[in-house]
């Protein structure tokens, strides 16, 4: 299955820490995203240069969830706002076979926006998060082409595991020199953003 980069995830506690967090690193505002009625979570955006973007998303206080777990593993989300994972497109993901540790694909919509989901076990991702969650927008425009350019671009994604050998067979799929995959004692994620007058933004 090819994997193409889609979007970073963002996580917090509560959606206005995650943004004010962002916004505070990023020098720029997000934009409003909305809710999941599945996972009972909503978000905020950012569009990224190159047609990607950056979501900060929360457990919505006010929404009781269809299904639980939540995705992305929010159930067991605590701390302060933090990159939390990120997301590949994938074309034909009802017809694809699923990577080890996902259960099943799921449609789902906000407001006009209609997409599939590859459905984790257990909601978090595999490899501790450091897999990318999978999407197929199918034949809905994704958020980038809606989103105002920031001018802020993605420099680079490190994903460290200790398991990076199975991690980067996992995403052999990925043609995407930005992600690199290296081993470590403990599993984490970090992105390098570039800000329009060069600045990095580490996340």
């Amino acid at each position: 299955m090819r994997y193409v980069f889609d979007h970073l995830v963002i996580a917090a506690e509560r959606l206005e820490e995650g943004v004010a967090w962002a916004e505070a690193r990023l020098g720029c505002v997000l934009e409003p995203g909305g809710a999941h009625p599945r996972y009972g979570t909503h978000n905020a955006l950012l569009g990224l240069e190159g047609g990607t973007y950056l979501e900060v998303i929360a457990v919505d206080p006010e929404a009781e969830p269809e299904v639980l777990p939540r995705w992305f593993g929010l159930d067991s989300f605590a701390g302060a706002p933090r990159l939390l994972t990120w997301v590949c497109r994938c074309e034909g993901l009802r017809a694809a076979r699923l990577p080890e540790g996902f259960a099943r694909v799921v449609d789902l919509q906000r407001g006009a926006l209609r997409w599939r989901m590859g459905e984790a076990e257990g909601g978090a991702l595999p490899f501790d998060q450091c897999h990318p969650g999978l999407i197929d927008w199918g034949d809905t425009p994704p958020p980038p082409r809606r989103l105002r350019r920031s001018g802020i671009a993605l420099d680079r994604l490190e994903l460290a595991h200790p398991q990076a050998g199975e991690l980067a067979a996992a995403l052999s799929g990925l043609d995407d020199p930005r992600v690199t995959v290296s081993p470590a004692d403990k599993p984490g994620l970090r992105a390098v953003l570039r800000a329009p007058d060069g600045r990095e933004v580490i996340l």
